[in-house]
């Protein structure tokens, strides 16, 4: 749980799916002709207070080779086309919803089609939905449309088996000590984050994109929910321990180095690492106040670690008290998390909180990686030392290659499909 640090159709697949639903199906690609006429191609940096990466520009075109319009989107949405997706260019949205499919074994060229159409089919719904131009009356609130983001990324298994040219750091962690994994809580063929400022839109935009999944022959796996406290813009969300969580996140620069890919087709795209950890919050609770803020290496009321007096303070891992103690504990959270421990590296965060249960409720923690290896470095020095652990249980994993995003005019994954 590293604290330490929101045009013309898409094209019809050439093969079609397997399995369809006509209906369902003509109206999402309905809707993703309406918001191709009226998204634009305002997908630069968000000035949105919170936002951590800016989309670089697209600068797509239509298949025919004529620009698409330029109308700016809605006031307060969040783009859905660019070069990188959504539900990473946007500030933090306050609901998500993580969803994963997996798809039955067919051949390669009956599950390139089902693949293929499902992201066009996605790309139509999720677009149109940014956009204000919704397909399902029930998206259409009086207050204006609804501010939504997104992000759709495959899981190791399906890249593998449809020989797709993912990055050769798209790879499953091993086991940690401690780990209690829940294979049906974990894994898929294919995530899907949706996240919006309410629970009424994620729960309608949830039905529409598992109508599209189950058309083209997708079954889900698992579904989890996750929220985040009421927080002014730019400020750093808290977890259920009370600490803030994602303080130290790359700056653009950095996550050029070790978040997205390198120069060349992965470049905006980027690799998910998900676990979902329960956390003990009633233990925690019940430490007092200086006992948790050794635990994490940080104070509770300002963020700033405890060697530092502001949150964006740089930890000093070397500095002491008299009696030559360190003032960041060796098993401090901070200390075992901190990029000069790991050659500079650094992940970019977007974790959420979840309450399934009074037992059953902690972190929905989301890294974005170039490597995964840069995870499993990280999470084998906490799992060996990590002061946290007797009130942390990891019960589910998953890896997913996040797809670039769909400049104007394109739909998700045509590049690597194509």
């Amino acid at each position: 749980m590293p604290t330490e640090p929101e045009n013309t159709p898409p094209p019809d697949p050439p093969d079609g799916p397997p399995a369809s639903g006509p209906g369902r199906r003509r109206a999402l690609l309905a809707a993703g002709a309406v918001i191709a006429a009226g998204v634009g191609a305002a997908v630069g940096e968000l000035a949105t207070g919170g936002t951590l990466f800016g989309g670089a520009a697209g600068t797509g075109r239509a298949p025919g080779g004529a620009a698409g319009p330029a109308a700016p989107p809605q006031d307060g949405a969040i783009p859905f086309h660019g070069a990188r997706q959504s539900g990473l260019t946007g500030p933090q949205l306050a609901a998500t919803r993580l969803l994963a499919f997996d798809l039955p074994p067919n051949s390669p060229t009956a599950e390139r089609s089902s693949l293929r159409a499902l992201l066009a089919d996605w790309t139509g719904l999720l677009s149109a939905t940014a956009a204000g131009t919704p397909p399902d009356p029930r998206l259409r609130g009086d207050d204006g449309p609804p501010r939504t983001a997104s992000l759709v990324g495959l899981g190791p298994a399906l890249a593998a088996r449809l020989g797709l040219a993912v990055p050769g750091g798209l790879a499953e962690p091993p086991p940690f000590p401690g780990d209690r994994l829940d294979p049906a809580r974990g894994g898929g063929d294919l995530l899907l984050q949706l996240s919006a400022t309410d629970p009424w839109t994620l729960a309608v935009l949830t039905e529409l994109a598992g109508s599209a999944a189950h058309s083209v022959g997708f079954v889900p796996r698992w579904s989890q929910s996750g929220f985040l406290p009421t927080t002014r813009p730019g400020a750093t969300p808290r977890n259920l321990f009370g600490f803030k969580d994602g303080t130290a996140n790359p700056d653009e620069e950095a996550a050029r180095q070790w978040v997205w890919g390198p120069p060349g087709p992965h470049e905006n795209a980027t690799v998910l690492v998900y676990r979902r950890i329960r956390m003990d919050t009633a233990a925690f609770a019940a430490l007092p106040a200086e006992r948790q803020e050794a635990a994490m290496g940080r104070r509770a009321a300002d963020g700033a670690p405890l060697t530092g007096t502001a949150e964006r303070d740089e930890p000093d891992l070397y500095a002491k008290h008299p009696d030559g103690a360190y003032v960041i504990p060796a098993t401090a959270h901070v200390r075992l998390t901190g990029p000069r421990l790991d050659g500079g590296a650094r992940m970019l965060r977007r974790g959420y909180s979840y309450d399934d249960a009074p037992d059953d409720r902690g972190l929905l923690f989301a890294a974005f990686v170039r490597d995964t290896a840069q995870f499993t470095r990280v999470q084998s020095r906490l799992a060996e030392r990590d002061a946290l652990n007797p009130f942390l249980t990891h019960t589910a994993s998953a890896v997913a290659y996040v797809l670039p995003g769909a400049p104007l005019g394109t739909v998700l994954g045509a590049g690597l499909l194509d």
